[in-house]
């Protein structure tokens, strides 16, 4: 089974979302999916925003816990996709050895506006600032599911 690694900062907001669209994506595949935080403190749930969210689309993030990322973590997963440039730096400096297995979200989006870009942070920011992460993520999340089913990490 091909396991997947989503990362933002807190592991409350974007990585959350992420994981449990994705997760919902790639039901069918054998894809184990996973979120953390590069600077997140463990324990904490999904921010209110992107429990509800998740819950318009029948998904739940009530049980979601936000753990740090560790460098073990990064070695389980045959995909790490930061949301950010910082956080791919971040999982670079943590384990150097994952620069092949390691991209942005955005890395296939087949939005060219957005391909190569940060996901942005909501956190903090309005329902609205979510639904635009969340309308980044639903762009770019199918395309890395199609990468993940199909390539050999």
């Amino acid at each position: 089974m091909k396991r997947v690694l989503f990362v933002c900062t807190g592991n409350t907001c974007r990585s959350p979302l992420a994981e449990v669209i994705f997760r919902a994506l790639a039901a069918k595949a054998e894809i184990e999916v996973a979120s953390a935080g590069t600077f997140a403190m463990p324990g904490q749930p999904a921010s209110r925003h992107s429990q509800g969210l998740a819950k318009e689309r029948g998904l739940d993030l009530s049980g979601h816990r936000s753990r740090p990322l560790d460098e073990a973590e990064v070695q389980r997963a045959d995909w790490v996709f930061a949301m950010s440039r910082n956080h791919l730096a971040d999982v670079l400096d943590l384990c150097p050895e994952a620069e092949g297995k390691t991209f942005l979200v955005s890395h296939l989006s087949p939005s060219e506006s957005l391909r190569g870009e940060d996901i942005a942070d909501p956190f903090g920011g309005d329902l609205k600032d979510y639904r635009d992460m969340m309308h980044d993520l639903d762009l770019c999340l199918p395309a890395l599911l199609d990468f993940s089913a199909k390539a050999d990490a």
